[in-house]
């Protein structure tokens, strides 16, 4: 995610690029037919053109609105894995005390049970962002696209899980690399281990209640994720939309040379170049802007920050705990300080 004011005009110029050139190569060849062999002909009517374009507008309207709405859910659920995660922290802090039990448990072993309930809850969220960040056939895996994922340290890997060693036992790691969906069955554990408590004493039954309907909510913002990451958006609105726009961008300059046209000026006809390159540029840079809004995980530019906000949750429940050995926040990488 870009969290400056706005992105600069060079860097959308930068990555419009490969465009930009293309345009200049569609725009100026009908420019030199119809200049240096008077092909009269090439000079379309504008209303067709137009009328395209009215479709064209209304397509890309519907899908940055759709495009919007994924990401923005997107940034509800994990704003929702926040506030959970910190209300779970103090309820496992709070509830699982010596109050209702006959075998009392010293200070340490109670530090030692919260620690080992808060830790497999951050090794959660780090195999959730894991399996969020694999990508998926319809997201973008350009050499560029990886090289800022590598930067943040979020490309996708089989061993990445192997970072969840710290957090769990050695048995519960051996157990969840059998599974296939990780995070899945961490909540699992997390179930079995408060089931445990409960039959110790440690948790009454109303408090254990309560623990379990926050991991019924952790299931629930791990579905939406999965629900965004696995379903994309459409294909066919997809590629009606781009198909669309090329039609509009290939006829566009035909349609200019009517306008510009004055025989009075001989340099008239030239001013179709950065007129036609402009309204192009427009429409190009709108689609790009929906398709790249459109897969709010894979990790780049415009998408929510899941691996930084992971981090910070990290960070803010063992502090709850009174820990002190914690990492850093995640820092922006790349030119334009993304922060991913």
């Amino acid at each position: 995610m870009y969290i400056g004011k706005r992105f600069p005009f060079w860097g959308t110029v930068i990555w419009s690029k490969k465009y930009i050139i293309i345009f200049l190569i569609l725009d100026i060849i009908p420019i030199l037919l119809y200049k240096f062999l008077d092909w009269q002909w090439l000079a379309i009517p504008w209303q067709p053109i137009a009328l395209i374009g009215i479709a064209v507008s209304f397509y890309l309207g519907f899908k940055n609105n759709s495009s919007y709405d994924r990401m923005w859910e997107a940034r509800k659920i994990w704003g929702g894995i926040v506030n959970a995660s910190r209300t779970f922290t103090i309820m496992a802090r709070d509830f699982i005390t010596n109050e209702h039990t006959s075998e009392k448990l010293s200070e340490n072993e109670l530090s030692t049970i919260h620690k080992s309930i808060v830790h497999r809850h951050v090794a959660w969220l780090k195999a959730l962002t894991y399996q969020l960040r694999m990508p998926k056939p319809w997201e973008h895996t350009s050499k560029a696209d990886d090289i800022l994922r590598k930067q943040g340290d979020i490309h996708y890997e089989d061993d990445h899980f192997i970072k969840l060693k710290p957090y769990i036992s050695s048995e519960e790691y051996t157990y969840l690399m059998t599974k296939g969906n990780k995070a899945s069955h961490l909540l699992s554990l997390q179930s079995k281990e408060l089931l445990k408590l409960k039959l110790g004493g440690q948790i009454e039954d109303f408090r254990h209640m309560e623990l379990e309907k926050m991991l019924g909510e952790f299931y629930t913002l791990q579905g939406k994720s999965e629900r965004i990451k696995n379903f994309p958006f459409p294909r066919q609105y997809a590629t009606v939309n781009f198909i669309f726009v090329w039609i509009f961008l290939v006829l566009l300059p035909f349609g200019m040379l009517n306008i510009f046209k004055d025989s009075s000026h001989m340099y008239s006809s030239w001013l179709v170049l950065p007129f036609t390159m402009l309204v192009s540029w427009v429409f190009i840079l709108m689609e790009m802007i929906g398709e790249y809004s459109e897969n709010p995980f894979e990790g780049l530019y415009n998408d929510v920050p899941i691996s930084s906000m992971a981090r910070s949750i990290e960070i803010d429940i063992r502090q709850m705990l009174d820990e002190t050995d914690l990492p850093k926040p995640m820092e922006p990488v790349g030119e334009y300080g993304i922060v991913l």
